[in-house]
């Protein structure tokens, strides 16, 4: 694989992680809170990451295309697990309206323990096996048909570290004390929108899971 092909693949890759999607909303919604939080919940996602692009690299994508219901299966228990967390957001939401947290230590505190974000995170990129398919368009045309250890190695970690970095950044600039002030009244309405979206996104996985079987 050239320089340029793994360039390309990189750039394709941020653009994806980029993209609005249940990560970049949970990790907007927990950074807005804590800095330690939403660190903790990028980790959890790029842990998700790092094995959604582990196998694609080693051909899940082929397994997956050779038993399309397994891919189904995990579609809908992702898309459940997504509506069951994106009902818990909304109802923290409704019910911290009229008592939102008055100080950013309380706003974190609310949040629970750290390993709870990270778990969340975690939770939130593997519901989306959706990654496996996306990332074997990008890779298969550009990867070798039987690439060497070493080759997939460095795709593998090249698309981790594209996708960690866009997301450290973005973790340190949302949960700044100026950001994290001014969306400090907010909290509950970002709970009830990303929840929402999350059903939404939720119920579209299953629906569209339900519909191949």
């Amino acid at each position: 694989m050239s320089p340029g092909d793994l360039a390309v693949i990189v750039g394709l890759n941020v653009l994806g992680a980029a993209a609005p999607g249940p990560d970049v909303v949970l990790v907007t919604r927990t950074a807005t809170r804590s800095r330690r939080h939403g660190w903790a919940t990028a980790l959890g996602i790029q842990t998700g990451v790092l094995m959604w692009c582990t196998l694609t690299v080693f051909g899940a994508a082929a397994l997956l295309n050779a038993f399309p219901h397994v891919l189904t299966y995990i579609q809908i228990v992702g898309g459940a697990i997504l509506i069951a967390m994106g009902a818990s957001n909304v109802r923290s939401g409704v019910e911290e309206r009229h008592y939102p947290p008055t100080s950013l230590a309380e706003a974190e505190e609310r949040l629970g323990s750290v390993r709870a974000s990270y778990l969340k995170g975690l939770a939130t990129n593997l519901a989306n096996p959706k990654i496996v398919v996306a990332l074997s368009a990008m890779i298969a045309p550009l990867l070798p048909p039987s690439p060497s250890l070493g080759t997939a190695a460095v795709v593998i970690v090249a698309l981790w570290l594209s996708a960690f970095a866009l997301f450290a950044v973005f973790v340190q600039v949302v949960s700044t004390d100026r950001v994290r002030r001014k969306f400090l009244r907010a909290g509950p309405y970002i709970d009830i929108g990303a929840g929402a979206f999350f059903v939404v996104v939720g119920i579209t996985l299953i629906v569209r899971g339900a519909l191949t079987l």
